[in-house]
Order: structure tokens, then C-alpha cells, then sequence
């Protein structure tokens, strides 16, 4: 993969391309491992970080600040993947803020207790789900909360080092990773419904 965007999202004038070389191919591993989380397919992850570079080399010369090529590049990647996602139609809308914040998957699976032998409650039900079903739950989220999340679990960033990947106070960061956090839980619970891995119950019932 590293030989395959070397050799053709860097054929173009030398002393630019020498330059972004040297600035921005340092993070490619990590990019390919953000794109590998979001897509879960090696090959679509190639393809998403190859027009990275291309698009990246293609607008080189119009960065202003060189130290900020890794925030940079991670943003052109989330935005190619938020436009391809988008294009499907997937992404699941927003419940609002007062349904978000009521919502607690611990409390519930501690109420439906499906795991009864279970001293890691929460951590155990969430290992219920195999990784695609997971990935298809985290890129049905809203653009900003699904980059911050993968972003911090692929990448293990600080809130710091997310702020200036996401270009946002650490204060967005830290309120998007929760709201991120309770949306995914919530597409699980629903999906935990559906595949009959714990009870619905009916009012009255």
C-alpha cells in the first residue's frame, strides 16, 4: 500500500513533491489505519487514502502552515469518506438533546441483565457485536461525531491533539466524543432489539 501511493500520488514536479514528501508522508500509516476503522475493507481504505495525497498535493501549495499537515490531511480524509457515505444515505438522524441525555445503556442492560454471570456488564454486552456490525452502527453517525470517536480510538489522540486535528475548541471535542458515544450505544441498543438479544418490553407488560 505505502509503495502504491508513493509512486503514484507523488509523480508530479520534484521540488514540491519533495517537500510534501517529507511533510506529510510520515502519517500515511496512520491514515490508512483511520480509513481501514471506517471502512473495514483494506482496499477501499487504499483507494480513500490515495485520493487523499492526490487531492492533498493537488492544494500543497496553499497551505499556509506546514506543522499542520497531519490535522490537514486527516480532515480531507474524513471528508472523503463522509461524501461517499453520504451518498448512500445511511447516516441515522439526530434524536434531540433531551432523548440523547436520558439515555443510558448501562442502566438498561442492568434492567434486562441478558449477560446474568456477567461481572463486566457493559464492556460484555458490547462484545456481542461482531466488528461489522459495530462499524455499520459508528458510520451511520453524524460526520462529527463519527471522525472524533474513530479518531480517538484508532489513533489514541489526546483532547489537545484532537482539537487541532478537528480545528475546534477542546471543549467541542469532549462534547462531541459524548454525544458520539451515546448515539453509537444507542444504534447498538437497537440493534441488539432486533437481532433478539435482549427482551422489549411493552408498557403494562
Amino acid at each position: 500500500m505505502e509503495h502504491g501511493v508513493r509512486s503514484q500520488a507523488l509523480e508530479t514536479d520534484v521540488g514540491p513533491r519533495r517537500r510534501f514528501e517529507e511533510l506529510a508522508l510520515p502519517d500515511l500509516r496512520a491514515l490508512y489505519r483511520f480509513a481501514r476503522k471506517l471502512t473495514g475493507d483494506g482496499a477501499a481504505a487504499e483507494d480513500l487514502v490515495q485520493d487523499t495525497y492526490l487531492r492533498a498535493l493537488n492544494a500543497f501549495p496553499s497551505l499556509r502552515d506546514p506543522g499542520r499537515v497531519k490535522p490537514w490531511l486527516f480532515q480531507i480524509l474524513s471528508h472523503l469518506v463522509t461524501d461517499r457515505h453520504r451518498s448512500a444515505g445511511r447516516e441515522v438522524p439526530l434524536p434531540s438533546p433531551e432523548v440523547l441525555d436520558r439515555f443510558s445503556l448501562y442502566d438498561l442492560i442492568s434492567e434486562e441483565d441478558p449477560l446474568p454471570y456477567s461481572d463486566r456488564l457493559h464492556d460484555d454486552f458490547l462484545a456481542q457485536f461482531p466488528d461489522e456490525e459495530v462499524r455499520a452502527a459508528l458510520l451511520a453517525l453524524p460526520e462529527a461525531y463519527r471522525v472524533s470517536l474513530v479518531l480517538l480510538y484508532t489513533e489514541e489522540m489526546s483532547y489537545r491533539e484532537l482539537a487541532a486535528v478537528l480545528d475546534c475548541p477542546v471543549g467541542t471535542v469532549m462534547s462531541r466524543l459524548h454525544r458520539g458515544r451515546k448515539i453509537l450505544e444507542r444504534e447498538l441498543w437497537e440493534c441488539a432489539k432486533r437481532r433478539g438479544l435482549v427482551r422489549t418490553w411493552k408498557a403494562g407488560s
